[in-house]
């Protein structure tokens, strides 16, 4: 069964996407690093793509769920793939939903949880930590963190309702947050 994995920003779901998929065999598709890798494939469909990013425009929403359905198109059935970074918002969660169902490909969400605070603290360690200046400005993380709690969180209470989502706790180290994952897997 394929994973969607959601997490406000700062909550450690890229590092945990990383240990879920060397433990359980997952097929990472991340979307931004899916998208530059097909901007850079030299096809029709990535020349469209390179043409956005170099831009510094966002790649449109038909592009993205193009993108996905390739994705899940040259995987083979047996590969487990953990979605990370998509769905995004309401139309990219039917979209996403319609393209899963006609692969036939079944998924559960997990959201790790992390409150706004513990989450921006997160960020602006790891931007000491790595020296990384795209995340040592608050206003700015605080602002991506709105769009996903007007975007994301709709899509995930959608999921939650559906009975396809379950919560882990967030807080705590890298390795403790896993343990919790691993149960729920």
């Amino acid at each position: 069964m394929d994973l969607v994995l959601f997490g406000i920003q700062g909550s450690g779901k890229g590092t945990q996407a990383k240990k879920l998929a060397a433990q359980f065999g997952y097929d990472i598709f991340e979307a931004g690093a899916e998208l530059r890798a097909i901007a850079a494939s030299g096809s029709e469909l990535g020349e469209t793509v390179k043409s956005y990013i170099d831009a510094g425009n966002l790649v449109p929403h038909e592009i993205i769920m193009q993108v996905v359905q390739e994705a899940i198109s040259k995987r083979s059935p047996e590969t487990q793939i953990l979605f990370d970074g998509i769905p995004r918002d309401e139309d990219q969660k039917k979209d996403f939903d319609s393209i899963m169902s006609d692969a036939g490909r079944e998924f559960r969400g997990i959201q790790i949880l992390l409150d706004s605070d513990k989450a921006v603290a997160r960020i602006l360690q790891r931007a000491r930590e790595q020296g990384r200046a795209d995340d040592a400005d608050t206003d700015v993380i605080r602002k991506r963190m709105r769009t996903f709690h007007e975007k994301t969180e709709p899509v995930i209470a959608s999921y939650k309702q559906e009975g396809k989502l379950t919560e882990v706790d967030g807080t705590g180290s890298v390795d403790e947050i896993y343990e919790r994952l691993c149960a729920v897997l």
